[in-house]
């Protein structure tokens, strides 16, 4: 059988084209890490991950010293054995953040890797539910400078004038009057037939706070509250849901899927927005997937609409891609050579085996510089 041949690995940092805001941050730059592992047999898979808006080369370090040398000699097809091996190996430095990421990373190019090797799409590897296309929903709505509440409706329903059904905005800058003013905007010039979603980005550090919002944005009939407060909250968040009846939405930087079964079991989320390149790759992914279907909870993923398309296409409970359409705030569209298309409210799976692209080279070394770890 082939065996890992070789791990490259690069962090590349993008600057954004315009200072972008969140509810509590300010983003110019962000960085990516990008992973390669390469077969005896010359199949190549790709992986990649979020590492913040500084210091990509602890995602570099994490791949080199802790995680390829484990993978280099091995047979790729023994995803859950790897899996369990960098996970074990990094028990002291890891288990969350950066580390979490590049066994992300490093998982997702296995996955892959098997499924250019197999000659099936991803999704088609994986066993697929839909097989040319998923439900996507339009993601935007940032705080820029001098952007009014009417600039944001105009944003919104230009997602809609594109075919999108559901779009979602940025919420909880600011006062709750202010964020009242720009939600009333979204909703009429978006209609009410579109579904309107909420990103507060941990915005709130309480839920007595959150109220004061809450009660004035359930009039215009929020699909989800996203990420309400500090993801380490899960109270609050049950709390919350508690209080509404808008669903609570959450689990985008959430770590394995222990933190997955407290949050479902404290009931802290009706949708789970899990990463895959954040929870510790497709193979966590999966399993969080498939526990949040015993507790009836859909799975609407977060970001990277790149690889998470193809698992929303395998996965039963799963909703909605969250889509990008340009590469504005998700920058990463710089780094690849081939883009998703989107038609009538739905993201068109790519045909062609695994992911069904690669790394644009040239814009790769543009932004950072690719490492190696060989066979000996």
């Amino acid at each position: 059988m082939p065996r890992i041949a070789s791990v490259q690995f690069c962090h590349a940092a993008v600057p954004l084209d315009k200072v972008t805001s969140f509810s509590t941050r300010t983003v110019s730059t962000r960085h990516y890490g990008l992973v390669k592992v390469r077969s005896s047999d010359g199949v190549e898979g790709i992986g990649f991950c979020y590492v913040g808006s500084a210091a990509g080369q602890l995602f570099s370090v994490a791949v080199e010293q802790l995680l390829a040398p484990l993978l280099v000699g091995e047979d790729s097809s023994a995803v859950e054995a790897l899996w369990q091996k960098m996970y074990n190996e990094s028990l002291l430095q890891g288990r969350a953040g950066t580390v979490m990421r590049a066994i992300s990373a490093l998982d997702t190019a296995l996955w892959d890797l098997n499924a250019r090797s197999a000659g099936l799409p991803l999704h088609r590897y994986l066993g697929a539910t839909a097989l040319d296309r998923v439900p996507a929903y339009a993601s935007g709505g940032y705080y820029l400078d001098g952007k009014t509440p009417a600039k944001l409706g105009d944003e919104l329903a230009s997602y809609v004038a594109k075919g999108f059904t559901a779009v979602k905005m940025k919420a909880g800058r600011l006062s709750p009057k202010e964020e009242e003013d720009r939600l009333r905007a979204a909703r009429a010039a978006v209609g009410p037939d579109i579904e309107l979603m909420l990103d507060l980005n941990n915005a709130w550090t309480d839920v007595t706070q959150a109220m004061q919002y809450v009660r004035r944005f359930e009039q215009y009939d929020p699909y989800f509250l996203e990420e309400p407060f500090s993801p380490d909250d899960i109270d609050s968040h049950a709390k919350l849901a508690r209080l509404t009846r808008v669903p609570v939405a959450t689990g985008e930087i959430g770590y394995g899927r222990w933190y997955h079964k407290e949050l479902l079991d404290k009931g802290g989320a009706a949708i789970l927005q899990t990463d895959a390149l954040v929870c510790g790759g497709i193979t966590e992914w999966k399993r969080i997937a498939a526990t949040a279907a015993s507790y009836g909870v859909v799975v609407c993923p977060h970001w990277f609409h790149d690889v998470h398309a193809p698992l929303v296409a395998a996965t039963p409970n799963a909703r909605y891609v969250e889509f990008f359409w340009d590469d504005q705030v998700l920058n990463f569209r710089r780094l690849v050579d081939r883009q998703l298309e989107h038609r009538d409210g739905h993201v068109i799976l790519h045909q062609e085996p695994g992911l069904g692209f690669g790394f644009d080279e040239k814009a790769v070394a543009r932004y950072g510089q690719w490492g190696s770890v060989d066979a000996k």
